[in-house]
C-alpha cells in the first residue's frame, strides 16, 4: 500500500510541476519527471502521458491569457506565429520563447484545437526523450 501512495504522490507532484512549468512560473518539470522515473520506472508511460497532458494544459492557460488579456503592444513572436501558423507551437516547450508563442497564438486567435494538438506533440516528444534518458541512468 505504501508503494501505491508513494507512486500517487510522485505522479501528483509531476502533474503540478508540468502544469506550472508551462505557465510563466520558472520551473523544470523535466527534473521531476526524471525523479519519478528513477523511483518508479514501471510508471514510464503513465508519467510521460501525465506530464504531456498537464504541460499542454498549462500551455493552453497561457494561450488563454493571450486570447483574453492581450495588450495593445504586440509581441515580436506574433509575426512568427502568423507566418507559420499553429505548427510553430510544436516548439511551445522551449524555454523563454515557448510562453511567448502560446500568448501570440492566443492573441491571433489561432484555432485552439490545432494549438493544443501541436503543443501536445512537441511536449510529448520532449518528455519522451527525457524519459528515455532517465531510464538509461
Amino acid at each position: 500500500m505504501l508503494d501505491w501512495l508513494t507512486a500517487e504522490a510522485s505522479l501528483g507532484s509531476l502533474a503540478v510541476a508540468a502544469f506550472l512549468a508551462a505557465t510563466f512560473v520558472p520551473l523544470s518539470s523535466e527534473v521531476v519527471l526524471v525523479a519519478v522515473l528513477r523511483l518508479h520506472p514501471e510508471l514510464h508511460w503513465t508519467a510521460v502521458g501525465l506530464a504531456t497532458l498537464c504541460n499542454t494544459l498549462g500551455g493552453m492557460t497561457t494561450y488563454l491569457i493571450g486570447r483574453f488579456l492581450a495588450t495593445k503592444k504586440p509581441l515580436k513572436e506574433i509575426g512568427t506565429v502568423r507566418r507559420w501558423g499553429p505548427a510553430v507551437l510544436v516548439f511551445a516547450w522551449a524555454p523563454f520563447v515557448g510562453d511567448a508563442l502560446c500568448v501570440a497564438a492566443g492573441w491571433l486567435k489561432i484555432n485552439w484545437i490545432a494549438a493544443a494538438a501541436f503543443q501536445a506533440a512537441g511536449r510529448f516528444a520532449r518528455y519522451w526523450v527525457v524519459a528515455q534518458g532517465a531510464l538509461l541512468l
